[in-house]
């Protein structure tokens, strides 16, 4: 008995991982938010680990002022999905949620990113940018409708995926069901990969709605339109293969 009332009262760790790449004008701010963010009542400690990946600007500098941060870096520019990769090597959380490095993305929404896995036992929850009626702009017509397009893409390759936000930052992972999938991802693919591979082990995807603040290239945006034919591939690739 004794034993069964310290494992519900063991709090859980919450590793957030941040890929970033020359983030020097918004890092700061992005480390504020997140070391700010109020998880009371959940049960839930904070870890940090920035995986800076190559960054030639102070990015690094900037991320080591802030205490209680585990910064990784890699020794060269090798994608943002070889970041992730690091950082889910490097965590030492029960729970792992993926935060870029810029303020697209609100910290604010982890508390209910985090209901589903806590309360219902969710394995896997995306933050949704569809899901929110408030979120009104968009980096361009072009992103946005990639993003429906991908998202139209992964749900008609994988029947019963059924989700609206595809390429949403906002991932949130059982981090033991995370670390069981073999990941090869080095750039922006890492979201298709991770969909496609979660949606052929019929693992079930829950969204929720979250808060989007959309930058644009000339603010430092640096997904491409190449990218997006990557990750066109990278969805058709898998529903075939492995």
């Amino acid at each position: 008995m004794v034993e069964m009332i310290n494992q519900k009262e063991k709090k859980r760790l919450l590793s957030i991982l941040i890929p970033a790449y020359n983030e020097e004008k918004t890092i700061a701010s992005l480390l504020k938010k997140v070391q700010s963010v109020d998880l009371s009542g959940m049960n839930v400690e904070k870890e940090i680990v920035l995986v800076d990946d190559g960054s030639t600007d102070d990015t690094v500098k900037i991320a080591k002022a802030f205490p209680d941060i585990k910064v990784i870096v890699h020794d060269r520019n090798r994608g943002k999905g070889a970041a992730i990769r690091t950082g889910i090597q490097k965590s030492k959380g029960d729970i792992i949620i993926i935060q870029d490095a810029d303020l697209e993305y609100d910290p604010d929404d982890y508390r209910n990113l985090l209901v589903p896995i806590i309360e219902r036992g969710a394995k896997v929850v995306y933050g949704s940018r569809r899901l929110k009626k408030e979120n009104k702009k968009h980096s361009s017509l072009a992103f946005f409708l990639g993003g429906v397009g991908l998202t139209w893409l992964a749900n008609t390759l994988y029947p019963g995926l059924n989700i609206t936000d595809e390429p949403t930052c906002y991932k949130v992972f059982d981090a033991r069901l995370i670390r069981s999938i073999k990941l090869n991802c080095n750039g922006f693919e890492f979201c298709p990969e991770v969909t496609a591979k979660l949606a052929k082990k019929k693992i079930k995807i829950v969204e929720v709605p979250i808060s989007y603040f959309p930058r644009s290239i000339l603010d430092g945006k640096k997904i491409r339109w190449i990218d997006g034919l990557v990750a066109i591939w990278t969805l058709i690739k898998h529903r075939f293969t492995d």
